[in-house]
C-alpha cells in the first residue's frame, strides 16, 4: 500500500483503510462518523491518513499548539516577527467580561498577553471575517486600553501615577476567510493601522492594529518556496496542503515538532473524533451566524438604497409638480394671449367692414357726381 507524502515524514499516521476499519469496528465511533456529511467524513479520513494536512485554525489545534502558558516562545516568535522587535510574553491576561461578539463567535482563538515592555497584545484567529472589522477591533482595543489604565492606576495608587506608564495595545487578527474589504487589495496580506496626524505632529496614541488575511496570502504565494519565518508561520496556520507542509518542515525543521504534536493526537481516535465533532458544531453555528449577519447587512443596504430611491423620487415629484405649475401658468398666459389675439382679430375685421362701407360710400358719391356731370 503506497504511503501518502505526509506518512513518509510522520510514520505514526495510519492508512486510510486502517482508520476506516477502527471506526467501523466501534459502534459508538461509527454512529458519530456516519452522522457527519459525506464531505466531512472525507476530510476526517484525509487528515488522519495524511492525504491532507491538519487545519491548524481549528479551535482545538490552535489552542493546543499556541497556548502561551505552555509554549510562550511560539506565540512570542509570531509577535516578534509582526511587531518587528524582540517580544517576550510574561503573562496571559484574562478576557474579562463578555466579548463584543461573545455568542456564536466566529473566533477560533482569542488570547490576550502582556509583553515584557508592558504592552498588551490581543491575538485572535477568525474562521470567517466579521462584518465591520475596523469598528469592532477599535472597540475591543479601547476596552483593552482601559483595562491597562485601570491596572496601572491601581498598581501605582500610593505613588505618583503617570500616563507615561501606559504602553501600546496591539490587536493582531488572522483571518481564514476574508471579507470583501480585504479582497479589494489582492496583493497585500498585511494591513497595519495606527493613528497619525495630518500635520506631521508625533504623539504616541498607543492603539495599533495588524490584519492578516490568510486566504489572500496563500493565493498570492501559490506554491512558492518558504522564504522566511513569517512565510513558515502563515503557511503553518493557513494551509493543509501536504506540499506546503513539506516545504515548511524542510526549510525550518523545528516546525516538525508542532506537526508531530497534532498527528500524535490522531492516535486516540475517540478523542480526535470528539474534537472534530466539536469543530463541525462550531463551524455550523458560526456559518449560520455569519449568514444571518450577511443577510442583515444586505437588508440594511437594500433599505438604504430604497430610502435613497424614495428620496430621489420625492425630489423628482417636486420638480414635476413645479414644472406642471409653470406649464399651467404658461398655458394660462397663452390662453390670455389667444383671447387678446381673437379680440384684436375681431377689431380688425370690424375696422375692415367699416373701411369697406366707407369705400362703398365713396364709390356711390363718385357715381352720383358722374351722373350730375353728364346731365350738365
Amino acid at each position: 500500500m503506497q504511503k501518502t507524502k505526509l506518512q513518509e515524514y510522520f510514520p505514526m499516521l495510519k492508512s486510510r483503510e486502517e482508520v476506516q476499519r477502527i471506526i467501523d469496528e466501534n459502534d459508538r465511533l461509527a454512529r458519530i462518523f456516519y452522522s457527519w456529511r459525506s464531505k466531512h467524513r472525507t476530510e476526517f479520513l484525509d487528515f488522519c491518513s495524511g492525504a491532507r494536512g491538519g487545519k491548524m485554525l481549528y479551535d482545538s489545534f490552535a489552542k493546543e499548539l499556541l497556548n502561551p502558558e505552555l509554549y510562550p516562545d511560539r506565540l512570542g516568535e509570531i509577535l516578534s516577527i509582526l511587531l518587528e522587535t524582540e517580544v517576550t510574553i510574561i503573562d496571559v491576561q484574562p478576557n474579562e467580561g463578555k466579548r463584543i461578539a461573545a455568542e456564536n463567535s466566529l473566533l477560533t482563538m482569542d488570547i490576550v498577553v502582556k509583553l515584557k515592555d508592558g504592552s498588551i497584545a490581543n491575538v485572535e484567529i477568525q474562521k470567517i471575517g466579521y462584518a465591520f472589522p475596523g469598528q469592532r477591533c477599535a472597540c475591543y482595543s479601547s476596552d483593552l486600553l482601559l483595562r491597562q489604565y485601570k491596572s496601572v492606576r491601581a498598581a501605582t495608587e500610593d505613588e505618583k501615577f503617570s500616563y507615561r506608564d501606559i504602553q501600546n495595545v496591539y490587536t493582531i487578527v488572522f483571518i481564514e476567510k476574508s471579507t470583501g474589504e480585504f479582497w479589494q487589495y489582492p496583493d497585500d496580506y498585511q494591513h497595519r493601522f495606527e493613528q497619525t496626524s495630518d500635520t506631521g505632529l508625533k504623539l504616541e496614541l498607543l492603539q495599533k492594529y495588524i490584519f492578516i488575511p490568510l486566504d489572500i496570502y496563500l493565493k498570492k504565494r501559490e506554491n512558492k518556496d518558504i522564504g522566511s519565518r513569517l512565510d513558515a508561520w502563515l503557511v503553518f496556520l493557513g494551509s493543509d496542503d501536504p506540499e506546503d507542509i513539506v516545504r515548511v518542515i524542510e526549510t525550518y525543521p523545528d516546525f516538525r515538532a508542532m506537526y508531530t504534536q497534532i498527528y500524535g493526537m490522531c492516535q486516540n481516535m475517540e478523542n480526535m473524533m470528539g474534537m472534530f465533532s466539536k469543530e463541525l458544531e462550531i463551524l455550523d453555528r458560526n456559518t449560520v451566524k455569519y449568514m444571518i449577519d450577511e443577510m442583515e447587512d444586505a437588508i440594511k443596504q437594500k433599505d438604504e438604497i430604497i430610502k435613497h430611491q424614495q428620496e430621489q423620487l420625492a425630489q423628482q415629484e417636486e420638480v414635476i409638480a413645479y414644472q406642471g405649475e409653470q406649464i399651467s401658468q404658461q398655458q394660462g398666459r397663452i390662453e390670455e394671449q389667444q383671447g387678446q389675439i381673437e379680440q384684436q382679430r375681431g377689431q380688425i375685421e370690424q375696422q375692415q367692414g367699416q373701411l369697406k362701407e366707407q369705400k362703398d360710400q365713396i364709390l356711390a358719391i363718385l357715381a352720383r357726381l358722374t351722373q350730375l356731370e353728364e346731365k350738365n
